[in-house]
């Protein structure tokens, strides 16, 4: 060992109880929705709408702890907050159900609760429902308490829709983070670039997002996985062709496969040999019960809340080094927060070049101070970020 801070880690303390639960019931469809406010800092908070068959209180509220590890891990002047809704993103009632579920969150949707895409949820929908309810966009109430407000909706709107290599800035930024992650991960450890193989669990807009700029930089993505299955090449995939298949819910055409592209079983992307494994589908991808396969030498988290604490804790016992969740798929978040302060506005090099060097730093701090031995990396994650806390104040230009 040659960072004695890594002997005094211990295991993160207990949960603390969030500020507020909130439980809604769809008088139409009787769908459940739950808004978890975890952290308030000047009275507001931020985290995305996601929307799933099967989504629960116990999920929303993970993902707003989550959310709250991001918010001070990249030190954001914001708390952390998630909402969700247990129903089917591909019903057709969906967005009634989704506009419902706002207009019921009104109060805090005005004030005190900033939201945004995630599973089930894309960015354009929830701009949409918010304008059909007369607000200017999902970053609605941090738009309102800026300055100008006028101003500050222009610079989102032009930050979320300018057009980047891979898509649009607002659609790839979180991808391109994860990315940037793999790629610190990749530099720590002495791994030529075009020798490193991944495989990515989820192909929608994160996981599409890190398939192709990992792919784009050179890296050798031999699995990927949807909803249907496990695609596989041992030769390396052509990750811009299968994403161009993409329906609208991440699913690949299987009838535009190649030839030589193998069909496998869904979670066989879990098992396969690789350097690095993105999981960038559903929360608790990874559990005690298939842990035990998975294959890699680091696991980057590209989904919230992938990885179930025993699992975590199983892989690093075999020297598998799992990047968290609130540093590696951080970027999204805090782009969306530099772009309200006005950090970076509607050139994606500057947005990519200020998330590559604050990415790179924090996972190849992390993984420089890190030994096995003494668990997990989250715990040291955790450790910096409470030293992270932001104070109270938010100026929006």
């Amino acid at each position: 060992m040659t960072n004695t801070d890594t002997q005094h880690v211990t295991a993160p303390a207990s949960h603390h109880e969030p500020v507020m639960r909130i439980e809604w019931t769809d008088a139409v469809t009787g769908a459940r929705g739950y808004l978890v406010v975890d952290t308030l800092v000047a009275d507001m908070a931020t985290g995305g709408t996601r929307m799933r068959k099967g989504c629960t209180m116990t999920e929303v509220e993970d993902l707003a702890r989550g959310m709250s590890n991001k918010t001070a891990t990249f030190d954001l002047p914001i708390g952390g907050a998630k909402g969700g809704i247990d129903f089917d993103p591909k019903d057709p009632g969906a967005v009634g159900v989704l506009t419902r579920f706002c207009e019921a969150m009104r109060p805090f949707l005005d004030r005190h609760w900033v939201t945004a895409e995630d599973l089930g949820v894309p960015q354009h929908l929830i701009d949409d429902v918010f304008d059909h309810l007369g607000m200017r966009q999902s970053y609605h109430a941090a738009i309102e308490r800026s300055v100008d407000p006028e101003a500050t909706t222009e610079r989102v709107m032009a930050g979320l829709n300018a057009q980047a290599r891979g898509g649009l800035l607002g659609d790839v930024i979180g991808g391109y983070g994860v990315a940037c992650a793999c790629l610190a991960a990749a530099e720590h450890w002495g791994w030529a670039v075009t020798g490193t193989t991944v495989a990515v669990q989820g192909i929608g807009t994160m996981g599409g997002g890190a398939a192709w700029y990992l792919h784009d930089a050179g890296m050798k993505i031999v699995a990927v996985a949807d909803a249907m299955g496990t695609l596989y090449d041992p030769d390396g995939l052509d990750i811009p062709a299968l994403l161009d298949t993409r329906n609208a819910y991440g699913e690949i055409d299987r009838e535009l496969l190649p030839a030589h592209v193998q069909q496998l079983a869904r979670d066989s992307v879990i098992t396969t040999p690789v350097d690095i494994l993105v999981p960038a589908a559903v929360s608790y991808a990874l559990t005690g019960a298939n842990c035990a396969t998975v294959n890699a030498k680091v696991v980057v988290e590209a989904a919230n809340a992938a990885t179930t604490p025993d699992a975590e804790l199983d892989l690093t016992s075999r020297g598998i080094a799992v990047i968290p969740d609130f540093v590696a798929n951080a970027g999204a978040v805090a782009w969306a927060w530099w772009l309200l302060l006005g950090y970076v506005g509607d050139r994606p090099d500057d947005s990519f070049d200020r998330l590559r060097d604050v990415m790179t730093t924090k996972v190849t701090g992390l993984l420089a101070t890190w030994d096995p031995e003494f668990g997990p990396l989250r715990w040291i994650a955790t450790s910096a970020m409470n030293r992270n806390r932001v104070g109270t104040e938010i100026y929006i230009p």
